[in-house]
């Protein structure tokens, strides 16, 4: 098993989108080094930090973070199906058959961040498999396929410098809360 690249910054993407996430459990998938499961439990957030690799989850240990161990990949299944979250942070992993059960993991109100890398990065880097990229327009696409249940609140495709030059691909997607009207503005006040 391959060790996590250490990232300590959070992802631009995420410090932009990760205030907005309203109270309760937070759940960072794929988490690594754990530099988003630091920023959402600054943010007040319990955390649930899952990765498949046990010393990855051990940097995570802190006050308000469980971590578990899994292998979401090789056949496993969900393992959180009927749980919500009110936010959902997933960087640099792509395993498309978990897209429905985030979508679906995600609390009336609740934010999903989203970013991993795009067609095009294979000049940059790795990754650079077909099988580790998305699409053009491959999130908004899976956001749209939930109809109407999802907002979507930004989306970008595109060039990345930092941290390191990569083409991306990321989405932030709110499930409108209890009362929210069709059309009703997204509150966009970034702490």
């Amino acid at each position: 098993m391959a060790a996590h690249a250490p990232l300590a910054a959070p992802s631009p993407w995420v410090l932009r989108f990760a205030p907005l996430m309203p109270a309760g459990e937070a759940l960072d998938l794929a988490c690594g080094s754990g530099r988003h499961v630091r920023l959402l439990a600054a943010l007040g957030h319990p955390v649930l930090a899952i990765d498949r690799d046990p010393q990855a989850l051990a940097a995570c240990a802190a006050p308000g973070v469980s971590t578990e161990c899994h292998d979401l990949e090789n056949g496993a299944p969900w393992p959180y199906p009927g749980r919500e979250f009110a936010g959902i942070v997933v960087t640099n992993y792509l395993h498309r058959p978990l897209f429905r059960a985030l979508f679906d993991a995600l609390a009336p109100g609740g934010l999903l961040v989203y970013e991993t890398f795009a067609a095009g990065n294979g000049r940059f880097g790795k990754p650079s498999s077909p099988d580790f990229l998305l699409r053009p327009g491959e999130l908004l696409e899976q956001a749209r396929a939930h109809g109407s249940s999802m907002r979507i609140v930004a989306y970008e495709d595109g060039y990345v410098d930092q941290p390191r030059p990569a083409m991306v691909q990321r989405i932030c997607v709110a499930r409108p809360g209890p009362g929210e009207q069709e059309g009703q503005g997204w509150p966009l006040q970034v702490r």
